[in-house]
């Protein structure tokens, strides 16, 4: 019997979503999500153990550790575990519900799944990332072997702990993430952009004179992106 806790979760998430006409990417389907799987163009017998894997997404590229024998290790973010110790349940492909769940409450498990649940309908990509990574990969038992030794409940960050700081310590030694590198230098173009500081302020203006709020709320929203601005 699921969890009540859990179920009131998902039906206030799923209710957002819904309200604000949301369309997450998908990390793959569930019993809890009636969608049709598209049909997985990959191919296991071309991948060795060791392998790095990727599929790359709408919005972000997801990676993987090839096992062998159709296994793949990779981290997401899962709420469900924190509700119930039923493997049966936990180790079902991860809904929409639960990931997101899982990013918020900062929760995530490496898990091995097989190639088709892992790519989900995408095409995969093996040792893309050797030719951008300065450190040369490690030989693909101990690529393999570290994977396997972190598989189970792990802490989840979207800048300091993801799936590919997962797949970048396994097969490089270091755990990296250039997407999130990527993610910050926008962030910050965005920081040392004048006109960000200027929308800043007069949306910090605005509200106050409008919307009567106190300045101790508003003023963050003029200060901070300034001195940030100023930092960079």
């Amino acid at each position: 019997m699921k969890n009540p806790m859990y179920q009131v979760a998902s039906l206030l998430l799923e209710k957002l979503l819904l309200l604000a006409n949301l369309r997450l990417c998908s990390e793959g389907p569930g019993a809890a999500e009636e969608e049709a799987k598209p049909a997985s163009s990959c191919d296991a017998t071309r991948f060795k153990r060791g392998d790095l894997l990727e599929v790359p997404r709408t919005l972000f590229v997801h990676f993987g550790i090839y096992l062998g024998d159709n296994r793949v290790a990779h981290l997401m973010p899962d709420i469900l575990p924190a509700f119930t110790d039923d493997q049966r349940q936990i180790q079902q492909v991860v809904t929409n519900k639960r990931l997101v769940l899982g990013v918020l409450a900062r929760m995530a498990r490496i898990r091995v799944d097989t190639v088709e649940d892992f790519a989900y309908g995408g095409s995969i990509l093996a040792n893309h990332m050797d030719e951008a990574f300065p450190s040369k990969a490690l030989c693909e038992e101990e690529v393999a072997r570290r994977a396997e030794k972190l598989v189970g409940a792990t802490a989840y960050s979207l800048l300091w702990n993801n799936c590919e700081h997962f797949v970048t310590y396994c097969r490089y030694g270091s755990a990296v993430s250039f997407q999130t590198d990527k993610f910050c230098e926008t962030v910050k173009m965005i920081i040392r952009d004048q006109r960000s500081v200027l929308a800043s302020a007069l949306l910090g203006l605005a509200s106050i004179v409008c919307l009567g709020l106190a300045p101790s709320t508003t003023l963050p929203t003029i200060i901070i992106p300034f001195f940030l601005w100023m930092a960079g």
